[in-house]
């Protein structure tokens, strides 16, 4: 971890920093190994994708997500995750111009955080392969090696990431108005104020009108590699 870092730099994770929706991605490939049968992925993602349209807020739709989850066990979850990680590596998986922004920032010595909604199974390779110095993400509860569909805290969606984004910057003694933040959705919109130097990553409504407004740098969107797409 960087010593007395002069920024943050704070990244979202799905269609920021990689192309797609990990955490669906993800299940659909744990399941496959588990012998599951593809209409049963399909009703899962239907399912989440429904209450999204809904209007379920996506804490709850987050919460919904990790108890699919219930009896997997935890050391099989991070197995998955590591060959998940190399087959979508091999396929794309990085979305280059922040790929580019995080190494810029790691080589300026600055504190590089991966802040997402998804858990360790996905977001351990990720981080791995990117060198980040911190990880904040959504923490399944484990009971005996076991996830119990429940989770440890609370989902790390919203206002979650800016709380913790500012506790960051609080430990590290860092100005809130140096450090940077990235996101696509309008839910990272608390975690990109938090900091004095937002950047937005695609073309979503809600946080183009606050780029345009407020002059926030912009970056453009990925184009999804093949990772499925719909919220959590």
């Amino acid at each position: 971890m960087t010593i007395d870092p002069p920024r943050a730099a704070f990244f979202d994770v799905d269609e920021t920093l990689i192309t797609g929706k990990s955490m669906l991605s993800f299940l659909a490939f744990h399941w496959a190994r588990e012998g599951r049968t593809a209409s049963s992925t399909a009703s899962a993602h239907a399912s989440l994708g429904h209450q999204i349209r809904s209007g379920v807020p996506r804490e709850q739709v987050n919460r919904a997500y990790y108890r699919l989850l219930r009896g997997s066990r935890e050391a099989d979850l991070a197995e998955s995750g590591r060959l998940w990680f190399a087959r979508e590596h091999r396929r794309g998986l990085f979305h280059p111009p922040v790929l580019e922004a995080l190494r810029r920032h790691s080589r300026s010595g600055d504190l590089t955080v991966l802040v997402s909604g998804s858990f360790g199974a996905c977001l351990a390779p990720i981080s791995q392969a990117v060198g980040a110095d911190l990880v904040i993400c959504t923490i399944p509860e484990v009971a005996g090696g076991t996830l119990t569909g429940e989770l440890t805290g609370r989902p790390m969606i919203g206002r979650a990431k800016a709380q913790e984004a500012r506790r960051v910057m609080t430990a590290f003694g860092l100005r809130p108005e140096r450090c940077h933040a990235y996101g696509d959705d309008a839910s990272d919109l608390a975690l990109l104020r938090s900091v004095g130097n937002p950047v937005v990553v695609g073309g979503d409504p809600a946080l183009t009108e606050h780029a345009a407004r407020a002059n926030w740098t912009r970056l453009p969107g990925p184009a999804l590699n093949g990772l499925l797409g719909s919220p959590p």
